[in-house]
């Protein structure tokens, strides 16, 4: 499912308009019917107060229709018009003059205005500022935002929390309406998605508001969301004829005396995941250890008894798992660098290894194109360098993407995969998935589908998928708080399975270039 930038929204709107032959009034009354009946629907003509607080612009206009039509069927409204500006969008006045014309007069804010009693029982429809807000409100707005947030009553977000820009970050918390829900149209916001400003948006929906597609699936966007209509179409069945060699021989090296479990984690998702065939290069420590609990996988030592020292091996993997557990120690990095100046295998990099790479930044000239780099925030920090906020973060990510030719995963609440300017949001997991391990388990996936012969991309994209939703499914059997890293393992296949449960879906499928 494609994410579009304001700037394309307000295209959309205008060849909706032109290719459908509508006004945009009528475009305005076809998103607020959405708007009522996502209300009515839920609320079923139930007495409760709903408190419509609008803005003077083409969101406020949204509210003034959603008032129409909750006042025609019956519902306890209040109307409250926030007064931020002289200006008046065309819309807003002619649906303002509808509701007079009904006998509803909504009660205009100014500065020095006395605030609505709003009891917490009470519903708040929220439809100030939609997403052409391109400054922080004024003082007194950001007074009455606070009123909404204070009043501890049900907040009904039309399109976006008021106060939030779609497209950098906020300069003060405190002028952002905090959503319980927010219905958007047509398409969901990258600020859903990104920690900085997801928190404004507990819930969100899509309202398909019937903009015109023609437009929509021409535009050049830069992320794409991730569901399971988006990645069942890459899924590759196995043949009758085939066998283990098939489906390619993956490499994990890693571990350290007392962190040789993380091998034995991303080796065992590795196979969980399909890899054909499944070595695991560590230090000698690990030995007993690895084949005690991993039969399934074959193991190479090092020399060295509690540390990689010197990366040696006779066989020819099809991709290498390179990372987990490895420690930072002077003899792994000496390793580390020359198994780097010879590698022309590609790579998925995690943990220290990535540590390292970020303290001797001449690696990353060694590392094959196309390979993947998963780090958490500070490995992702010490790659890339500190940024003021998640859009920056984003463009500095994609940049050393582009610069190194690298396949980039920022984990997060929504895991983003940038490659080639393009971002890539995936839409599973929850936080039972915060527990250590998680990132190795990951790792292993990743490998094991490049290892099948799907491309980095889509290995990568694919992977976080499937063990977002891995974790999703485990969690309804032990909860959040007990979910290990061992359980995403265990649910790997279900996961699988899951994507031929038609009862599951995420929005239209989108072709990955």
């Amino acid at each position: 499912m494609k994410i579009f930038t304001a700037q394309q929204i307000y295209e959309a709107d205008k060849s909706t308009i032109v290719n459908q032959q509508i006004t945009s009034d009528e475009l305005m009354e076809r998103a607020a019917t959405q708007l009522f009946t996502w209300l009515h629907s839920r609320l079923q003509g139930a007495p409760v107060k709903i408190h419509l607080f609008c803005g003077i612009g083409n969101n406020g206009g949204d509210g003034m229709v959603l008032a129409r039509h909750l006042q025609e069927h019956g519902y306890l409204i209040g109307v409250h018009v926030v007064t931020y500006s002289e200006k008046r969008s065309q819309d807003f006045l002619l649906n303002l003059d509808r509701l007079k014309e009904r006998k509803i007069w909504p009660n205009f804010i100014g500065p020095n205005d006395e605030l609505p009693k709003i009891d917490k029982e009470d519903i708040i429809v929220d439809a100030i500022f939609g997403i052409g807000l391109n400054r922080t409100p004024d003082d007194w707005v950001i007074k009455v935002i606070q009123h909404l947030n204070n009043s501890r009553a049900f907040i009904l977000s039309v399109d976006i929390p008021s106060g939030l820009f779609v497209d950098k970050a906020p300069k003060n918390e405190d002028s952002i309406v905090r959503a319980n829900h927010v219905l958007s149209f047509q398409a969901p916001k990258l600020i859903f998605f990104l920690p900085q400003t997801g928190i404004y948006s507990n819930q969100w929906e899509i309202l398909d508001i019937g903009l015109d597609r023609d437009y929509l699936n021409s535009v050049d966007n830069v992320y794409e969301l991730i569901g399971k209509n988006e990645v069942l179409p890459w899924y590759k069945p196995r043949e009758k004829f085939s066998h283990k060699g098939t489906y390619g021989h993956s490499l994990i090296i890693g571990g350290s005396y007392g962190k040789i479990g993380a091998v034995i984690l991303a080796s065992d998702a590795c196979l969980n995941t399909g890899s054909g065939l499944v070595t695991a290069y560590i230090p000698t420590c690990g030995y007993i250890p690895m084949q005690t609990a991993l039969p399934e996988a074959m193991v190479i030592t090092d020399t060295n008894e509690k540390m990689v020292s010197d990366i040696q091996f006779d066989i020819t993997p099809t991709v290498i798992g390179l990372g987990i557990g490895i420690g930072q120690d002077n003899i792994t990095t000496g390793a580390l660098k020359e198994f780097l100046r010879t590698n022309k295998t590609p790579l998925v990099i995690d943990a220290d290894a990535l540590n390292i790479i970020s303290k001797n930044k001449e690696f990353l000239k060694m590392i094959p194109a196309q390979s993947v780099l998963t780090p958490h925030p500070k490995e992702l920090e010490r790659l890339i360098g500190s940024w003021q906020d998640d859009f920056e973060k984003l463009d500095k990510a994609k940049a050393f993407s582009k610069q190194y030719d690298l396949i980039l995963v920022i984990k997060g609440a929504h895991t983003i995969t940038l490659y080639n300017g393009k971002g890539y949001i995936n839409t599973t997991g929850n936080p039972g998935m915060a527990t250590a391990g998680s990132g190795d388990v990951l790792t292993g996936m990743i490998t094991g589908l490049i290892a099948q012969g799907y491309d980095s991309l889509r290995a990568t994209v694919f992977a976080i998928y499937l063990h977002g939703r891995s974790g999703d499914l485990a969690v309804e059997q032990c909860g959040y708080q007990a979910l290990t890293a061992s359980e995403i393992i265990d649910f790997i296949g279900d996961a699988f399975l899951d994507l031929f449960n038609v009862q599951e879906g995420s929005g239209p499928q989108e072709e990955m270039e």
